[in-house]
């Protein structure tokens, strides 16, 4: 039995905060402490409390750092690490000029191996201890990213892209291969540990209607299964979904038609959507899957966060980097632009909200709020702990800081792997034992 208590600053959210003022919204103690056992949150709470019942715990003290839950983002693209940061184009160029020929490297299981390292090393140095990813269309891919994800115990959602059109030769297959080799991968890694496996077509473009009728009979055999896939990112993007499918209402209706909307499924971007799609979003209960940095990297456009949420029929909303069209690996730098495009659209978005978002909101919009996400007892002990004095900038700014939203929209706006003291993967110190190993 492995079995260690952190003391520091603990915080947990309980539901969505109104605003920087709503303390009724979370869970902190200054002086608080997770003990942490077998991998799961034994006991939270006043450190004297937690420490009674800790018996010889190994105690390790962050103090006067943030203890949180680990951060979730719910849409990267890991074969896209080596085309980040890559120069010039909106979505559909940017697809075929760039990440197209670099997702035919991953043909390669050695290669995927080695991404995969070391995609999951930038996640943990940034905070985050689960991702929704997509691999390439490569099955071996995927067996490389789940047999990392496994070999480091973390929860993770991933899936083998699904595309028989619509690209470089490299990058296809078919729709029984691409049926086939989910069933594969479902057989083989969902539910083995903590892995879990997505039905993921790309997007329409991407997809024949024969693929995605496959993915049809992928969500009814498999309902539990996450599923993921692209919508409504660019204007050319929509336009293009409308001539392949000309008898859609819209190009939700694509999705819809072919039974991929429900409660796990995971929509990136939805920037440009119109009112019957929204509403049929809700309906089903899937998921807006906000991407800010590569929203406004690749010009595609403003995701007026703030009305989805609060319109008749309110959207499920996640958060997400989307690396390599995402500029960024870190959640928190995730968060600042979000701040900035919300604001751009005449609201304004609470740093406690931020914190609920990347934690346990994200963990309830990918169903795993069970899990991960929150500091309760029972829930996989998954924890990030932040610094907010991590460079001379931030000392300094913490200076003329009073309140704990202050620190949270600091460590947000002048935060990134720097403020990362330590992360907790299934208990286990994850950060500093990966700094060591390199």
């Amino acid at each position: 039995m492995t079995t260690t208590l952190l003391r520091g600053r603990t915080l947990s959210f309980l539901r969505w905060p109104d605003s920087a003022d709503d303390h009724a919204s979370y869970a902190y103690e200054e002086d608080g402490a997770v003990l942490m056992r077998d991998g799961k949150i034994a006991a939270v709470g006043a450190y004297a409390e937690v420490a009674a019942q800790a018996g010889g715990a190994k105690v390790i003290d962050h103090r006067p750092h943030l203890i949180l839950p680990g951060f979730i983002d719910a849409h990267v693209h890991i074969p896209q690490m080596q085309i980040i940061a890559a120069y010039g184009a909106e979505l559909l160029e940017w697809l075929n000029k760039y990440t197209f020929p670099e997702e035919t490297r991953f043909i390669d299981a050695q290669h995927g191996r080695r991404i995969a390292r070391l995609f999951l090393d930038e996640m943990v140095r940034h905070g985050t201890t689960t991702v929704a990813a997509y691999c390439s269309v490569h099955k071996q891919s995927a067996e490389a990213f789940f047999a990392e994800s496994h070999e480091r115990n973390m929860l993770n959602i991933a899936g083998k892209v699904m595309m028989d059109r619509n690209a470089p030769e490299g990058v296809l297959d078919t729709p029984q291969a691409s049926y086939d080799d989910t069933k594969a991968l479902i057989s083989e890694w969902h539910g083995k540990g903590r892995q879990h496996v997505a039905i993921t077509p790309r997007f329409a473009i991407t997809s024949t209607p024969e693929q995605m009728e496959m993915a049809g009979q992928l969500a009814r055999e498999h309902p539990d299964l996450h599923i993921q896939t692209h919508l409504s990112e660019n204007h050319a993007e929509i336009a293009f979904t409308q001539e392949l499918y000309p008898w859609s209402r819209d190009y939700t209706d694509v999705y819809e038609h072919y039974g991929l909307l429900g409660k796990r499924t995971l929509l990136g971007h939805c920037i440009h959507l119109g009112e019957r799609e929204s509403d049929a979003i809700s309906d089903h209960g899937s998921i807006a899957v906000f991407c800010p940095t590569s929203n406004l990297f690749l010009g595609s456009g403003l995701f007026d966060y703030q009305r989805y949420r609060k319109r008749d029929k309110p959207l499920r909303i996640a958060t997400a980097t989307d690396v390599g069209g995402g500029t960024n690996y870190s959640m928190l730098r995730t968060m600042d632009e979000a701040y900035k495009v919300i604001a751009l659209n005449g609201e304004k978005l609470n740093p406690l909200a931020s914190y609920w978002q990347l934690t346990r909101g994200n963990a309830e919009s990918l169903s795993i709020a069970d899990k991960v996400g929150t500091l309760d007892v029972g829930t996989d002990a998954d924890i990030v702990v932040l610094n907010a004095r991590a460079t001379p900038g931030m000392r300094l700014r913490m200076e003329r800081t009073g309140t704990l939203a202050e620190e949270l929209f600091l460590l947000q706006t002048l935060g990134d792997d720097r403020a990362v003291v330590e992360v907790y993967v299934a208990g286990k110190a994850a950060k500093s034992t990966m700094d060591q190993a390199a």
